[in-house]
């Protein structure tokens, strides 16, 4: 991906944000606060999830 395209991409992204009315917005962060955390993730950091992939590789 060259730097045009990465300059194209963050431009679409950051326009389409400011685009959207702030009850989206309010209604969006809302929503993922609803959604419970993993909670090894929450407190241990990225070792479980680690784990879990070393795990799967040796299975």
């Amino acid at each position: 991906m060259s730097l045009n395209d990465y300059i194209k991409y963050l431009t679409q992204q950051i326009t389409s944000y400011i685009d959207t009315p702030i009850e989206e917005k309010r209604e969006k962060r809302l929503k993922n606060k609803e959604v419970p955390p993993v909670y090894s993730n929450r407190w241990l950091g990225v070792l479980p999830f680690a784990f879990k992939v070393a795990k799967k590789k040796t299975d």
